[in-house]
């Protein structure tokens, strides 16, 4: 016969552990014997290790209750139910696991990957961290609103990236983003990107974020906010972009 400590010990848990369940109902509390100690058989060890693992597999002590006065089928179902949601739990624990060891991949845990490649090119490029973090806000809210077209889109600005007048141009955008919007280095830009793209593309209309604009009203406001929280300069580019643009159109349809 096995004192408390010895069953404790045995089986893996704690005195403590063995008297509340004792006060649960979950294992009988045998006789004391004539020194008044308690003194535990086989069968104590065996309903004390089936109450250690149903515990330990996170069954509430109730439901242990209930499947330790079950019959052998209906234990075995239990078990077999158990044993199923075990499986499903360590199959979500294992996606937390991933997600967790993907936070060290920054962009790619929320972005796709041809979106988070992109901008390791814009890093590449020289394209200063806070350009970088713009573009990165701005196509999540794209990917959220447009998920279709911005792949689109963002197949066109990976090609333009990699043309390298194109990236002077950027360069030349990333440096303005703190310049006066009433700086005149912002018109020699405009007609420096007005000419890139006039060269680029001869054959068709001049684009018109306009044009855009106007099919999706929602990217309007997107946009503008972001520009225009972001750099006074960069709004002030934008819109003088748009009017040169409008007096070339008008010129060629004259």
């Amino acid at each position: 016969m096995l004192t408390i400590s010895q069953l404790a010990d045995y089986v893996g848990v704690t005195v403590r552990a063995v008297r509340h369940y004792h006060q649960r109902g979950l294992l009988a509390e045998p006789e004391r014997d004539a020194s008044g100690y308690r003194r535990y058989g086989a069968k104590a060890v065996v309903d004390l290790v089936r109450i250690k693992t149903l515990a330990d597999a996170g069954v509430p002590l109730a439901r242990i209750e209930q499947l330790l006065a079950a019959g052998p089928e209906e234990f075995g179902v239990a078990v077999a139910e158990l044993d199923r949601a075990l499986a499903q739990k360590m199959k979500e624990l294992k996606q937390h696991r991933r997600k967790i060891a993907e936070l060290v991949a920054g962009e790619r845990l929320f972005l796709p990957a041809g979106v988070a490649d992109y901008l390791e090119d814009m890093r590449a490029v020289g394209l200063s961290d806070r350009t970088v973090e713009l573009e990165r806000d701005g196509w999540i809210m794209l990917l959220i609103s447009y998920p279709d077209q911005a792949l689109e889109w963002l197949a066109q600005k990976r090609a333009g990236l990699a043309d390298e007048e194109f990236q002077k141009l950027y360069l030349a955008f990333d440096r303005a983003l703190d310049w006066d919007p009433d700086d005149p280095r912002l018109a020699d830009l405009v007609e420096e990107i007005i000419a890139y793209f006039v060269r680029e593309r001869p054959d068709d209309d001049l684009p018109l974020l306009s044009d855009l604009v106007d099919q999706s009203p929602n990217l309007s406001t997107v946009l503008e906010a972001h520009m225009v929280n972001y750099s006074p300069s960069w709004e002030r580019l934008n819109v003088l972009i748009l009017q040169r643009m409008e007096e070339l159109r008008r010129a060629g349809q004259a």
